[in-house]
C-alpha cells in the first residue's frame, strides 16, 4: 500500500474528526455566508504527482476553493426551487458516502430493503397507492425521463411494437400534449427518441393561469382519432405553482387513449399540508409520476424518486441483460429499473430525515415556506418599484418592475440583488413579461430572512 494511502487509513479517525470541525464550522456560518459567489475561480493547477494526503487536501480546498462556494443551503437562496439539507440528511448522506452500498441489486446487502422502505413511507406521504411502485434517481430531469420511457413503452403496447427492441422509430409520429411543461420534458424527449417537437402545446385556462384548460386538452384528444398518446399534467409550475386539475384529467382516459405523466417535482409536497392537499387530489391516477427530493424534502444533492403503475413495462426498457445480472422472480433490483447500474444509497439521506422528523416535521417546513412566500409577496406588492406578475399559490414569488419591465433592466435588477450576497433569485419570463422569482423550500428559512430579502429588493429597485 502507499504510504501516504497507509498513513491516512492509520489516522482516519483523526481525519474524519478533521472533516466534521471544518464542515460544522463552514454551516455554523451559513446564514451570513454570501448567497452566491461572483468573481473569477483560481487558474487551474497541475495534476498532484505526489499526493499531500487527506490533511493536506482538506487543507488546500479550505484555502483555495472553500471560499468561492455559495450559501445556496442556506435561508436566502430562493433561486430554482432549491431546499438545503436537514441536520438529520445531512448525518444520512454522510454515512452513505462511510457504507458505499452499490444499489445494483439485493444481493449481499439490506441496502436494497431500506430503499424500498424509504419508497414505500414517499408513497404514502404523497398519497399515492400500492399499486405505485418507485425507485430512486438523480433529479427530477431524470426521473420525468424514466417516466417518459416508461409511457413510450407503453405507446408501443397499444401499437403492438416492442420500443425497447425496436426501437422508437417503430412507434412513427408521437402526440405528447401539455399545457405548461418543465424545459426538462423536451429535454427528455429528445434523449428519448421522440423529439422535442412532438410536444404540442395545449392552452392554458383564461386569467393569468399556468394551468392546462381541461376542455381544450379533450379537444386536442379527440383530434387523435383514437391514436394513443402522452399527456404530461404538472403540479406546481415553476412561474407560480399553478395545479392542473389532475382528477378531471384522469377522468378523460375513460374516453380517450392516453399515458398520464404527472411532473410533481415539488408540487407533490402540498400533500403534507391539509389546507393544500386539494391541489394534488388525483395524483393517484397518474400512470407515472416524478418528485424530486431536494426540494421540498430537504435532502443533499442528488435525490428524486420516479412512480409507475407499469413496473413492468419499466423492466421491459431498463432492465440489464447479463448472466451474472440475471432478472430474478418478484421484486426487480432497482438496476433493472432506472438508467444506471451502480449508484450510490440515494435513499438513506431521505430515510434519515423522515425518521427524524415524520410527517409533522416536514408538514411544518411546507407550511412555513407557504407562509413566508405569501408574506414576501405582500411585501412586494408594496413596494412603488415593483409589481407581482402572478398570484402566490404556494411557494414561489413570481414579480417584476413597476415601470419598463425590459429584459436589459431585469437582468440589472438580478444582478444587484445578487451583487449584495444576501439573496440569489432566479429570472424568468411570465405571459411574455420578464421578471425575477423567488422560491421557498429551505428548512432554515424564517420571518427575519424574507425581510432583508425584502429590503434587499426594495433598494435594487430604487437604485
Amino acid at each position: 500500500m502507499h504510504r501516504t494511502l497507509a498513513d491516512d487509513l492509520f489516522r482516519l479517525p483523526e481525519l474524519l474528526q478533521s472533516a466534521r470541525d471544518f464542515a460544522t464550522a463552514e454551516l455554523a456560518g451559513l446564514a451570513e455566508r454570501p448567497v452566491a459567489r461572483l468573481g473569477q475561480a483560481p487558474a487551474r493547477a497541475p495534476l498532484p504527482g505526489d499526493g499531500t494526503g487527506a490533511e493536506g487536501a482538506l487543507a488546500r480546498f479550505a484555502e483555495r476553493w472553500a471560499p468561492g462556494f455559495s450559501g445556496s443551503a442556506g435561508p436566502r437562496y430562493l433561486g430554482f426551487v432549491t431546499g438545503g439539507a436537514t441536520p438529520a440528511s445531512v448525518t444520512g448522506d454522510w454515512l452513505t458516502s462511510a457504507y458505499d452500498q452499490n444499489l445494483s441489486g439485493a444481493g449481499g446487502s439490506w441496502a436494497a430493503g431500506l430503499e424500498r422502505e424509504t419508497v414505500a413511507w414517499l408513497r404514502e406521504l404523497f398519497g399515492l397507492g400500492a399499486e405505485h411502485s418507485g425507485a430512486f434517481v438523480t433529479g427530477a430531469t431524470a426521473s420525468n425521463t424514466v417516466g417518459l420511457a416508461i409511457a413510450r413503452e407503453w405507446l408501443g403496447e397499444r401499437l403492438g411494437v416492442s420500443v425497447s427492441r425496436e426501437g422508437a422509430a417503430a412507434l412513427g409520429p408521437v402526440d405528447v400534449l401539455s399545457g405548461s411543461p418543465h424545459s426538462s420534458v423536451p429535454k427528455a424527449l429528445s434523449v428519448l427518441g421522440i423529439g422535442r417537437d412532438r410536444l404540442r402545446h395545449v392552452p392554458l385556462l383564461p386569467g393569468n393561469r399556468e394551468a392546462v384548460n381541461v376542455a381544450r386538452l379533450e379537444e386536442a384528444l379527440a383530434e387523435l382519432d383514437g391514436r394513443p398518446a402522452i399527456v404530461v399534467a404538472n403540479a406546481g409550475t415553476v412561474n407560480s405553482v399553478d395545479f392542473d386539475d389532475l382528477r378531471a384529467i384522469a377522468a378523460l382516459k375513460d374516453r380517450y387513449d392516453f399515458w398520464l405523466h404527472v411532473d410533481a417535482a415539488f408540487g407533490a409536497f402540498a400533500a403534507l399540508s391539509p389546507t393544500h392537499a386539494h391541489l394534488v387530489d388525483g395524483l393517484d391516477a397518474a400512470d407515472s409520476v416524478c418528485v424530486d427530493l431536494h426540494k421540498w424534502l430537504n435532502v443533499p444533492y442528488d435525490a428524486a424518486v420516479q412512480f409507475t403503475r407499469r413496473q413492468d413495462l419499466q423492466v421491459a426498457v431498463f432492465h440489464n441483460a447479463s448472466p451474472y445480472l440475471g432478472l430474478p422472480a418478484g421484486e426487480p433490483d432497482f438496476l433493472h429499473l432506472t438508467p444506471e447500474n451502480s449508484r450510490r444509497l440515494r435513499a438513506l439521506p431521505a430515510w434519515f430525515s423522515l425518521v427524524a422528523y415524520g410527517r409533522a416535521g416536514h408538514r411544518e417546513i411546507v407550511e412555513r415556506n407557504v407562509v413566508l412566500a405569501r408574506g414576501l409577496g405582500e411585501g412586494i406588492a408594496a413596494v412603488p418599484g415593483l409589481r407581482l406578475l402572478a398570484p402566490v399559490r404556494l411557494n414561489v414569488v413570481c414579480f417584476t418592475l413597476a415601470e419598463d419591465p425590459t429584459q436589459d433592466r431585469i437582468d440589472a435588477l438580478a444582478r444587484a440583488v445578487t451583487a449584495s450576497g444576501e439573496v440569489f433569485l432566479t429570472p424568468t419570463v411570465y405571459d411574455g413579461v420578464p421578471g425575477l422569482r423567488a422560491a421557498f423550500s429551505n428548512w432554515r428559512t424564517t420571518e427575519a430572512d424574507t425581510q432583508r430579502v425584502l429590503d434587499v429588493l426594495a433598494a435594487a429597485s430604487a437604485a
